[in-house]
């Protein structure tokens, strides 16, 4: 299991989907007396101390893909559906994307004068994004070596 590079494309695409549900996506610095907001994927948390659950679908796209990914870890004799799998994380993780471009958007359309800054976390996503395409790359790449030696027996 281990020895095949696709599966440590999918362990290292687990592992940074987690690290991203785990801290902060992007900070809004509003111009009005240093107040800031803090988006994660499960809230939003002001820095008056309150928080607004208004970007949970984040959380829950992000977390769909965490067990697909395990699954298609440990799905590695059936290399069709383990591709079928990543071309299912690979969408989800483009949902993410629009979800958090759409969550910036809106967060700075409600002030005027806001200063954005994106956390290093929201890169992790793209990687994964990255990781699972070759991953699924090497697992159609196998299943065809495989059917190839099949044609020759």
């Amino acid at each position: 299991m281990w020895q095949r590079i696709q599966t440590v494309y999918l362990f290292l695409a687990l592992v940074l989907t987690v690290i991203c549900l785990c801290f902060p996506v992007a900070t809004f610095h509003m111009a009005e007396l240093g107040n800031y907001v803090v988006m994660t994927n499960l809230w939003e948390a002001t820095s008056d101390g309150t928080r607004s659950l208004s970007v949970w679908p984040m959380f829950v796209v992000l977390l769909l893909t965490c067990p697909i990914a395990v699954f298609a870890i440990f799905l590695y004799k059936k290399r069709m559906l383990q591709a079928r799998l990543c071309v299912y994380n690979i969408l989800l993780i483009l949902v993410w994307m629009a979800l958090c471009a759409y969550y910036v958007y809106t967060n700075q359309a409600k002030a005027e004068n806001c200063h954005f800054e994106m956390e290093f976390t929201a890169a992790l996503p793209a990687v994964s994004l990255i990781l699972y395409i070759l991953a699924r790359r090497g697992i159609i790449k196998d299943e065809k070596l495989v059917r190839a030696a099949d044609r020759i027996r």
